[in-house]
């Protein structure tokens, strides 16, 4: 059975521009983003890209065309052989009447409730019932696809299917928590003997949606809502944890039941003069340092206090020992530790695909039945690969700007990847298939040297473009792990989805790797996951005595993680990154 899932809309963003003012700072706020596809092949999850690496358009919402056509290829079917295409949402008929319900029982005037359903009602047209999922596939791929092929899962379950089935199955508690679905914005219950269960006492409307508050006062600070979240939990470790929050003062409910009830107006107007008076803030405020990390901490505190407030609920309701985190809110690795280590779960799990690129996995994993079975083979490395005619290719096409030597094999480029960074060397490094998900987790990596306390600065500045504040992740040898950090309850984390506490012993030796908190977010690897990775890091740590790598992702900021040599290259020529690394090609830019 061959099952095609994917993720996105040809006409989302203008649809969502010109009905909701989704443009601009808000150009991410829309259904469909992260567009992806993924294919299930008799049972096994054998390629996933996101359709931002292939079109290098970040985070885009557009019809993946160039995601289902690179996933068939690499499987070398065609699009005839496909049994069931599955999509992770689904406005059912169900849910379209309590769209119109919500709006009826709103308090707008009669006019303003016409005009949201007016909006409400060409959003479900034209963009989200089955006829028009159906129609734009056909559209875009030209394949007349049998109405009776395609099948439309909820978003919180492809979510949660995804996760379960990376996790490696088994029963489990589970809350998925995000921005929205079709009309939650977060769910918890458990995975017994293959069976779902949501409570659902503990469902959480859109209208209190914690991912969209958490989003809105990511914007108030200057930022791109359902993008740049990570950098206000970043600033965030800046400032102490807040003695009073009047975000949970003024604007959080929290509810016996563990759900919740967050006040935070729509308009955005109006949303910025109740911050302003929630934090004393104003215009000028909102640009210093010191305000946004101010903010920023309450900001933080909230979603942690109310995460917190679900799972204390759902331990009570469950009783098994393993959570489950999938949904935007997942990415936020802060919370997660603090989440894990103050329940009396035992472990928990956050896959590479926890935010809405996963859910073009889930999806298929879902309709191929596969929801009740673990992976074969747990790995995020699921993208294009580029063999040697095609790397040389395009170097011979920058041969005027680059420079490169061969290794003999990949023993000689970790040795020789190992010396560069030993000195205070930035080096991009390009290995195998493009990983899947936000995280850059080895394949299309820059690496650098922690050991250096100003090697953040270096690449915040002259090579990602980003602002200094920014952390960068440690990956270590899972077996050094446990040495480097406090992992409390976790043994490995493979997908930076955790931050844990640097040991004391370490924190002055790997300073570029720390931030400022005494945190990291951290990767482990091993032979199985990454043998590549690892062996670099083996040659590397004796070479030095450093026991990590710095590991940030390999692109430049407001653009996708690099996925061909020639996006690479580009990267290098752009930035000051000082060599290259692709397959046994060790690259630097010609002087001048």
């Amino acid at each position: 059975m061959i099952v095609l899932g994917y993720n996105g809309f040809t006409k989302g963003a203008e649809i969502f521009g010109r009905l909701f003012g989704a443009t601009g700072v808000a150009r991410n706020l829309l259904v469909g983003h992260d567009a992806s596809a993924a294919l299930v092949v008799d049972g096994e999850l054998v390629a996933a890209v996101e359709e931002e690496r292939l079109s290098r358009v970040k985070k885009t919402s557009d019809f993946p065309a160039h995601a289902i056509q690179w996933c068939l290829d690499f499987a070398g079917v065609s699009l005839d052989r496909v049994d069931v295409v599955a999509f992770p949402w689904r406005f059912s008929p169900e849910v379209a009447d309590e769209m119109i319900a919500q709006v009826a029982s709103g308090d707008q005037s009669p006019a303003e409730k016409f005009d949201v359903l007016r909006r409400t009602g060409e959003f479900y047209t034209d963009m989200v019932s089955r006829e028009a999922i159906h129609d734009d596939f056909v559209q875009r791929t030209g394949h007349e696809l049998d109405p009776n092929k395609l099948v439309l899962v909820p978003h919180h379950l492809a979510h949660l299917t995804c996760g379960a089935h990376l996790a490696g199955g088994g029963d489990a508690a589970f809350l998925v928590s995000d921005g929205r679905a079709e009309t939650l914005s977060s769910v918890t219950g458990e995975v017994r003997d293959g069976v779902v269960r949501v409570f659902d006492d503990s469902t959480i409307p859109m209208t209190s949606s914690l991912g969209v508050a958490y989003g809105r006062i990511t914007r108030y600070l200057g930022f791109v809502p359902n993008n740049d979240e990570y950098k206000v939990m970043g600033l965030a470790a800046y400032g102490p944890s807040p003695r009073r929050n009047p975000l949970l003062e003024r604007c959080v409910r929290l509810h016996e039941n563990g759900t919740y009830t967050i006040s935070i107006p729509m308009d955005v107007t109006a949303y910025y003069a109740l911050f302003d008076d929630l934090f004393d803030g104003d215009s000028e405020k909102r640009e210093e340092f010191d305000f946004r990390v101010k903010v920023a901490a309450m900001a933080q505190h909230m979603v942690e206090a109310v995460t917190t407030h679900q799972v204390r609920a759902l331990t009570a309701a469950s009783g098994l020992d393993t959570l489950l985190f999938e949904g935007g809110l997942a990415l936020n690795c802060v919370a997660n530790t603090k989440m894990l280590e103050r329940s009396s779960f035992t472990g928990m799990e956050v896959s590479f695909g926890a935010s809405d690129p996963g859910v073009a996995i889930g999806a298929a994993v879902y309709t191929a039945g596969l929801r009740n079975r673990s992976a074969d083979a747990v790995t995020p490395y699921l993208g294009p690969s580029y063999d040697e005619p095609h790397i040389l290719e395009a170097l011979e096409e920058y041969a005027d700007r680059v420079e490169w030597q061969e290794e003999a094999d990949i023993e000689a480029v970790t040795e020789h990847t190992a010396r560069l960074l030993s000195e205070k060397n930035v080096v991009a490094w390009f290995q195998g298939r493009t990983e899947y998900g936000p995280r850059a987790l080895g394949n299309r990596s820059i690496l650098a040297n922690p050991a250096f306390p100003e090697i953040k600065d270096i690449i915040n500045i002259r090579v990602k473009h980003r602002e200094p504040f920014r952390p960068f992740a440690p990956v270590v040898l899972e077996s050094e792990a446990p040495r480097v950090f406090d992992l409390g309850k976790k043994t490995s984390s493979p997908y930076m989805t955790f931050v844990f506490p640097v040991r004391e012993e370490y924190r002055e030796r790997i300073p570029g790797a720390c931030h400022v908190d005494g945190t990291a977010r951290v990767q482990t690897v091993d032979d199985h996951q990454n043998p590549v990775l690892a062996g670099l890091l083996r040659a590397f740590t004796d070479r030095t005595g450093v026991p990590c790598l710095l590991n940030t992702s390999f692109n430049v900021a407001g653009e996708p993680i690099v996925c061909s040599p020639r996006d690479a290259l580009e990267c290098l020529l752009a930035t000051e990154i000082d060599h290259l690394v692709i397959d046994r090609f060790v690259i630097t830019k010609k002087s001048g």
